[in-house]
């Protein structure tokens, strides 16, 4: 079964992914993140780190660890 994971995202990531020029996500996988899954990026204010009110629902479609830091996973998103 699928899970949704909320995860905070800043404004210059959120707003790369919000126009489709980022359709990856590196994170620490904490989360047991899984293929299939959806990733809701809330947005967040660089200094305040409170939430903007905007948000993105993406499903991950690829996974690897590959010359990534320990227990850090890229995910591919559309």
């Amino acid at each position: 079964m699928s899970k949704k994971h909320e995860l905070k995202s800043l404004p210059e990531y959120f707003n790369a992914v919000y126009i489709g020029a980022k359709t990856f996500e590196i994170r620490k996988n904490d989360r047991d993140f899984k293929v299939g899954d959806t990733l809701v990026l809330k947005e967040i204010f660089s200094a305040s780190k409170n939430f903007t009110g905007r948000s993105l629902e993406k499903k991950i479609t690829y996974i690897t660890d590959y010359e990534q830091k320990e227990n850090y996973v890229v995910m591919a998103i559309i």
